[in-house]
């Protein structure tokens, strides 16, 4: 049986709910049983909220958990651990994995090994067989096992016909298609956005038409057969114009970026540093700005952030290293500070992009801070100022690109379910 709590004095982001005010929260046996003034329950675990904020928890719905297969980099476990250090009770994982993500066994071990993290772990399977771009994989067992999404994370499927037959398959039995939109054979041999910075640096680039052209054709394809399609991580001006014109056009399409999309440029690749590379790369100003914009008028739809932990080693060698950044521990900090702080958006629509909507996108229940409602929560100090310290961080790997970054924002509890799994109060 989960403790109760009672969460005293605290300001609530819900809908339902003035930010100016300040209530009680009190959880019983897991469930939201009152809000305002709270009962007297000498049993109960209290918190002082003065001065915090509490959330719906969050959902990160792209992380790479690098199990089964890939464990020196990240595991289950770690990557649980992680997720709740950044208020996250959440996430939907991505199948390139080894094996990947294709068969009932495992699926069934990623489900039985996260059963008892206290994250709810949903799991991205292939679209093609062992993602080689071949032949449909088998939808109708995924449904069972409870995959809500595929994809062929880290590449589109290739052949334009079997992705429209993917699309339409995935639409009838209710899972979220997602793509990668980079043409592999455009990016060729590049390491990181395709400008002035990889021609200083003497290294081949990644052409934006590489995301634009899979962007364009994705969306050409879902709104021809009438169905959905979500675009991964967008990086690029080009995509946002295709994206804003779609949702224009009523076509069902929806997309995510991630808070390195809205903050820094590739000039952070002139420290010949490998931790500033993922794919899609860090791209130049104009798609900085883009991608903000996109963000506060309602053209993206989640703030993710592509959790992809690599080793320390693995990282060493800036033009020979493996593309990935993990970001679960400062994704909501990096939000607060770079776009609530600057005043571009409320706290409520990070909400919206970090909790209420990647669920909604997955056919999930939303979590709201209301009475009857499972305590699922993240209390944060939104005006807590501190300096990313990798060596800090949860995951197994510390590839971050916030490394010593300021950033004023910061979960400090996570409550699952009614249960505290993550704490820095005293």
């Amino acid at each position: 049986m989960n403790q109760n709590i009672i969460i005293k004095n605290i300001s609530v982001v819900d809908k339902n709910v003035s930010p100016e005010d300040h209530c009680d929260i009190y959880i019983c046996d897991g469930i939201i049983k009152k809000i305002g003034i709270a009962p007297d329950d000498s049993s109960a675990f209290v918190v002082d909220g003065t001065g915090l904020t509490a959330f719906p928890s969050f959902f990160d719905m792209h992380v790479h958990f690098r199990d089964p297969g890939f464990t020196h980099k990240e595991d289950i476990i770690s990557g649980a651990a992680a997720a709740a250090a950044g208020g996250v009770t959440g996430v939907l994982c991505m199948p390139n994995t080894n094996p990947p993500v294709d068969n009932e066994e495992t699926i069934r071990y990623i489900n039985d090994k996260a059963a008892s993290t206290g994250i709810d772990v949903y799991q991205t399977a292939c679209i093609t067989s062992q993602m080689k771009g071949e032949k449909l994989a088998d939808f109708d067992m995924y449904r069972k096992l409870g995959v809500k999404a595929v994809s062929d994370d880290g590449k589109p499927v290739k052949n334009a016909e079997l992705m429209r037959q993917a699309l339409i398959a995935a639409e009838e039995k209710d899972l979220l298609l997602t793509s990668h939109c980079e043409d592999m054979d455009i990016i060729g041999k590049g390491i990181m956005n395709k400008g002035a910075v990889s021609e200083k640096l003497g290294v081949c680039g990644m052409d934006r038409a590489s995301e634009d052209s899979i962007t364009a054709r994705e969306i050409a394809l879902a709104g021809a057969a009438g169905v959905r399609v979500h675009i991964a991580h967008v990086s690029t001006e080009g995509s946002v114009g295709f994206i804003r014109d779609a949702k224009k056009r009523g076509l069902k399409v929806t997309c995510e970026t991630a808070p390195h999309y809205f903050i820094f440029t590739d000039e952070k690749l002139e420290a010949r540093d490998a931790d500033y590379r993922m794919n899609p790369p860090l791209r130049e100003k104009r798609d900085v700005e883009a991608i903000t914009q996109a963000v506060t008028d309602g053209t993206i739809d989640c703030i993710v952030t592509d959790h992809a932990p690599h080793a320390a080693e693995e990282k060493a060698d800036f033009e020979k290293a493996p593309n990935g950044v993990v970001g679960l521990e400062t994704s909501f900090a990096a939000t607060l500070t770079y776009l609530y702080h600057t005043g571009k958006i409320s706290l409520g629509r990070i909400s919206e992009l970090m909790s209420e909507n990647p669920r909604k996108l997955l056919g999930l229940e939303p979590v709201y801070i209301r009475e009857g409602c499972t305590a699922d929560i993240c209390i944060a100090d939104t005006e807590k100022e501190w300096i990313v310290d990798p060596d800090k961080l949860h995951s197994k790997s510390h590839n971050t690109l916030f490394k010593g970054v300021k950033l004023k924002g910061k979960p400090v509890m996570t409550i699952s379910k009614g249960r505290i799994i993550f704490s820095e109060l005293s």
